[in-house]
């Protein structure tokens, strides 16, 4: 099933994590072990995800890794389908051995 409009996880991190907590940004990027700008720019959504920074979200928050590289995917997928026109690709025929 395909979400409309799935988040991206920084969205997901604020909203869910940080605002109701009343935890910065710089908090959790100290607890994170990373650059309070490397977190910024996840979650202002101009990053992406990426493995390590799951691996590192999901001791700091919980979650599995697997869970946040998916609503990552998730996101790009569905950002790719506004943009990408398939007209010009055509599906290949197989032939059965």
């Amino acid at each position: 099933m395909n979400m409309h409009n799935p988040p991206h996880p920084g969205e997901f991190i604020s909203g869910i994590y940080l605002e109701p907590n009343n935890i910065s940004g710089r908090e959790l990027a100290k607890a994170l072990g990373v650059a309070a700008s490397t977190l910024s720019r996840v979650l202002s959504g101009t990053s992406r995800v990426t493995p390590e920074m799951a691996l590192r979200l999901s001791k700091a928050l919980g979650r599995s890794p697997e869970s946040w590289l998916a609503m990552q995917d998730a996101h790009d997928l569905w950002i790719a389908r506004q943009y990408v026109d398939l007209q010009s690709v055509d599906e290949l025929q197989f032939t059965v051995a």
